[in-house]
């Protein structure tokens, strides 16, 4: 508890610092949030064990960080050759590329856009069109209850603004690739990024969070999106942090009626890697898959945070989270869907299936229904268990061996997550990224 009220305290002055280097000219109403977010993380403080839903997790380890503002911190040069290992080979995408928070010009490049189409800085859309994103910014996350969530709305500064007009299909991906670096100091940056899809619109967004070892930083990322009637969109978030990196991601997704979205997140990284997924129905006929994988090794802890909120009638949300665990890492899955009053024909399943790899790997699976109308079809699953070993034994048996057969039961494990993904090049990119990251035989036969 200590802890975390000295950690509260080092934010709240470095708030004070950060504020000193900002822009005269940024507008009124921005000023006066990030003073509301600041008073509101004053009052919230880090979370601790003691709260319902961090009980899992023990953030000692980042709160021993003296992380300082990246805003504060010298810009660092990415040579362009390093992007290649985030990129997604043959597939055509616009890339904006932001470097510990910051927009990097030189690094980025947009392909022919349909018109009316943007893509931009929000820090320069902020700056020359605040007017633009005033709305809708900051109206679909909660603060009042995610103390990472305000820290981000107090620091706000830069990210991807992403709007897609009316009667508007984007035929290639947006990729927003988010790198850290801290080579003098450990630094935070605070990535917000905003995506609105309007009426009968379709776009693909891709976020991708990554990192070098042994550099220690933290990312706290807010995502909002607002997707119109009839319109559909496929998200992906990529977490590739440093072994030694922290990353806290919100993302907050409102449907309008008819529309189609799919989110997947891909957790590979970090030392703590929390990712919170809020979604909510607000007109009728919508759809939602939410398809989760994540893959931990040594002491790392992946936490899975997710809510579907049914406020509207005849939708449909299947949630897919698959965990593999090995050595002595953690992983967490909340998952909660509520189905509110009147919201009938609502139709949600939720899956949670987790692969211990290591007698040492744990988790924790808490998934949840909360269901206030009569005429639904809902369900929810969670299981914890290792490979079988009577089917390593018929693969023994046919000629394979012991570490190519844990291989290929461990992937088939996960192959229904990674099949959902459309993109080919993504998805073979997730294939080699999960086929490098296959454990080796853990010894869960041998006795102590």
């Amino acid at each position: 508890m200590a802890l975390a009220l000295d950690a509260k305290e080092t934010f709240v002055s470095e708030f004070d610092a950060f504020v000193k280097t900002l822009d005269r000219g940024q507008p009124d109403w921005l000023a006066g949030r990030r003073r509301e977010a600041i008073a509101t993380f004053r009052k919230l403080g880090f979370p601790t064990t003691k709260h319902e839903d961090w009980k899992y997790t023990n953030l000692a380890p980042l709160l021993q960080v003296p992380f300082r503002p990246a805003i504060l911190g010298r810009p660092e040069r990415i040579p362009q050759e390093q992007l290649e290992a985030y990129t997604f080979g043959v597939l055509k995408t616009s890339l904006l590329v932001f470097v510990n928070g910051r927009y990097a010009r030189r690094l980025s490049y947009l392909r022919p856009l349909p018109e009316g189409v943007r893509v931009a800085s929000l820090a320069e859309v902020l700056r020359d069109e605040p007017e633009a994103v005033e709305v809708a910014l900051g109206r679909r996350v909660r603060i009042d209850d995610n103390a990472f969530a305000a820290l981000n709305a107090a620091f706000l500064q830069d990210g991807a603004f992403v709007e897609i007009p009316k009667n508007t299909t984007v035929e290639e991906p947006i990729h927003l690739l988010f790198l850290s670096s801290s080579r003098d100091s450990p630094l935070v940056s605070y990535p917000r990024n905003l995506i609105l899809l309007g009426p009968r619109s379709r776009a693909a967004v891709i976020e991708t969070y990554a990192g070098w070892s042994p550099d220690v930083y933290l990312t706290d990322a807010v995502t909002e999106v607002a997707v119109g009637p009839a319109s559909a969109l496929d998200h992906y978030t990529m977490v590739r942090e440093s072994e030694a990196g922290f990353h806290m991601g919100t993302m907050s997704v409102d449907q309008d009626r008819d529309t189609s979205v799919v989110c997947h997140s891909i957790s590979l990284g970090g030392k703590i890697a929390r990712n919170t997924v809020i979604t909510k129905f607000h007109g009728e006929g919508g759809s939602l898959l939410l398809n989760g994988l994540f893959m931990t090794e040594g002491t790392q802890q992946a936490d899975n945070y997710t809510r579907i909120d049914h406020a509207a009638p005849a939708c449909t949300s299947v949630e897919l989270y698959k965990g593999i665990l090995n050595d002595r890492s953690r992983g967490v899955f909340n998952g909660n869907i509520v189905v509110r009053p009147g919201a009938q024909k609502t139709v949600a399943r939720q899956t949670n299936k987790n692969l211990l790899v290591s007698k040492d790997a744990f988790v924790d699976s808490t998934p949840g229904l909360e269901i206030l109308a009569d005429d639904v079809k809902c369900s929810h699953a969670s299981t914890i268990g290792q490979l079988d070993e009577a089917a390593i034994f018929y693969l023994r048996t046919r000629g394979i061996d012991e570490e190519a057969s844990r291989h290929i039961l461990t992937y088939a494990f996960i192959a229904d997550v990674v099949n959902q993904v459309k993109e080919a090049p993504i998805r073979i990119k997730l294939d080699r990224l999960i086929l490098s990251r296959l454990p080796r035989v853990a010894g869960l036969e041998e006795t102590p």
